[in-house]
């Protein structure tokens, strides 16, 4: 006994009407990680705990230095 597996091709109303804001998301999230906050983030995760104890501070302090008075930690 042969089995087939078909795939519609065909898109549907709903998706059509969603990919615009997808990928408007998308290219925000885009922006958001090439901006200069998130490399100050990404290179303190590169950092060891003992990195930072040795610069006298601490992971949530370099994050509130990071992104200041816009995030509630």
């Amino acid at each position: 006994m042969a089995q087939t597996a078909t795939q519609s091709t065909a898109r549907s109303l709903a998706g059509i009407l969603i990919a615009p804001f997808a990928y408007i998301g998308r290219g925000l999230v885009a922006i958001a990680e090439a901006g200069p906050r998130m490399q100050q983030v990404r290179r303190l995760n590169d950092m060891s705990d003992e990195d930072l104890a040795a610069l006298g501070t601490t992971r949530a302090e370099m994050v509130r230095k990071i992104f200041g008075g816009s995030i509630y930690l």
